[in-house]
């Protein structure tokens, strides 16, 4: 990550609540966010603690592990939304599984990030979330469009009234191709197909601020609120297809 994006993180504090029953991971990470300008109101060491400690602090951002005693990191997630659904819950977890990548989205989490992630790209994470562009790690985006492919392929999808997980929604949108210009057509395709935004701009020679940027303007054009979405729009109308096709 370059300085300037490193300075650009400082810029944008935010209230983190922590969740995991690692110990030393939270102070590790208390410690990192803290040298970012970043505020931990608080930690929890398993699921019952997290739910309480929402309600208690609001926070703007939780960052959830998946394992975890007592309620584990998805019975908390759907816990908290349900209560606070503008409280925004980003899985942070040692877990690659697609059971887990799933149930995170489905219950309310807007996004997945594995552990081993650096810690500038973590920042940049958190960055990302606060321009409204949900996170995960390279190559779970792709695998998310996949699933929400074959649940429509299958029938599966159901209604659901929590605003971050609403897959029902997603098939339900109502939007016109050409409403995206060719460049943020070209993004589009690139994000969805698994790329990460660094790797977007440098196939299409722009910066990953500008594909950021394309990101966002492609959410307000579609009227959605997440990525997951965008990707699942991107899947159902067969632009990555058709993008093939024309290169």
């Amino acid at each position: 990550m370059s300085d300037h994006s490193i300075a650009d993180a400082k810029i944008h504090p935010q209230r983190i609540l922590l969740v995991d029953d690692n110990r030393l991971l939270l102070e590790g990470l208390v410690n990192l966010l803290a040298a970012y300008g970043i505020e931990v109101v608080g930690t929890a060491g398993d699921g019952i603690d997290a739910v309480e400690q929402a309600q208690k602090l609001h926070p703007d951002l939780i960052l959830m592990d998946v394992r975890m005693p007592h309620y584990d990191g998805l019975e908390a997630t759907r816990r908290i939304k349900a209560i606070l659904p503008e409280i925004k819950i980003v899985m942070l977890t040692t877990s690659a599984e697609d059971d887990d990548l799933f149930e995170s989205i489905k219950s309310g989490a807007t996004g997945y990030l594995i552990k081993s992630i650096s810690g500038g790209a973590f920042i940049e994470a958190l960055r990302g979330v606060e321009q409204g562009i949900p996170p995960f790690s390279p190559g779970l985006a792709s695998r998310l469009l996949s699933e929400f492919k074959r649940l429509a392929e299958v029938g599966e999808v159901k209604n659901k009234k929590n605003e971050d997980a609403e897959l029902d929604e997603i098939g339900r949108q109502v939007v016109k191709e050409d409403q995206l210009t060719e460049r943020q057509t070209d993004v589009l395709c690139l994000v969805a197909s698994g790329l990460t935004y660094k790797e977007v701009g440098r196939q299409l020679a722009l910066s990953e601020r500008t594909v950021r940027y394309h990101m966002a303007k492609i959410m307000e054009l579609l009227h959605m609120e997440y990525r997951s979405q965008v990707i699942s729009y991107a899947g159902k109308q067969g632009l990555e297809a058709k993008k093939a096709k024309k290169i």
